[in-house]
């Protein structure tokens, strides 16, 4: 028996060899038509890398042929297949734009905009690529409103939305906790009139309130007054937007000191006057 599985092993490793051996002939020295060949088996096979390096060499060969539709859905996909979503985004976009009467341009366009979402990165890091992914997954959805691609696409878009309210919410949030008060503020009001619905949005307030709170209490005299009203203000739009809100016991606290610190104002501008 394990003879037997010694002798196996042997003509698969022969095998195996004598395949990339063959592989490597045809890729070095073989003519086109080998070449393409090859590619395609290799493709068919799921040896994509081997396949891609195929495609790449034949692809001037074929510019203005009618293979040259197959090889570049084919070059697209085994770039999808590895993983190399950059380069599966750019050459899907590209069939779907040199083949527009393509039965696959609706595919195209769909493992274009998903190779962009799937490259997307994690919301600390920048997130232009997550912006392209939006936008593809949204031009998808606009162009295709009856793909059956259509509930995966409307979640890709609420998970890279997402994304994005969060990257936004927690550069906002950083500025408060570095006690840069000013660009916080700007931050949160920025982020809660351009992200209207998102599930950030109470927090997003109170923090605001938070930061305005924070910046009126140490403020220098001759600003304290109007930045005290302003942190007041950011009370009354959490209470009047949330009037059951998790954080009002802190909020609460905060506007008691706000209150006694203009009242305190008050007092020392009379007796100035």
């Amino acid at each position: 028996m394990q003879k037997m599985k010694k002798i196996v092993f042997l003509f698969l490793v022969t095998i195996s060899f004598i395949s990339c051996s063959e592989y490597q002939k045809v890729l070095n020295k073989g003519t086109v038509a080998d070449q393409y060949k090859m590619a395609t088996t290799m493709y068919d096979a799921g040896k994509y890398n081997k396949a891609i390096m195929l495609f790449e060499k034949i692809t001037p060969s074929f510019r203005g042929k009618p293979q040259m539709e197959r090889i570049q859905y084919m070059i697209s996909d085994a770039y999808y297949q590895t993983r190399q979503y950059s380069l599966a985004s750019y050459y899907f976009d590209r069939f779907t734009k040199n083949y527009p009467k393509s039965t696959k341009k609706e595919d195209a366009a769909y493992l274009s905009a998903r190779s962009n979402y799937l490259d997307s990165p994690v919301y600390s890091l920048d997130q232009k690529t997550t912006h392209e992914a939006l936008n593809a997954m949204q031009s998808f959805i606009d162009t295709y409103p009856n793909s059956d691609k259509l509930e995966e696409a409307n979640m890709a878009v609420k998970e890279l939305q997402y994304k994005l309210e969060k990257k936004a919410f927690e550069t906002a949030k950083q500025y408060y906790h570095i006690e840069d008060y000013i660009a916080s503020i700007k931050s949160f009001d920025n982020f809660i009139s351009d992200f209207l619905g998102t599930s950030f949005r109470e927090e997003a307030i109170f923090y605001r309130l938070k930061a305005s709170y924070e910046l009126g209490i140490n403020s220098v005299q001759h600003k304290k007054e109007k930045r005290l009203n302003d942190a007041v203000k950011a009370y009354e739009k959490l209470k009047r937007n949330y009037p059951e809100s998790k954080y009002l016991k802190d909020s609460d606290k905060m506007l008691e000191e706000l209150n006694k610190e203009l009242a305190a104002f008050t007092t020392v501008a009379n007796l100035e006057n």
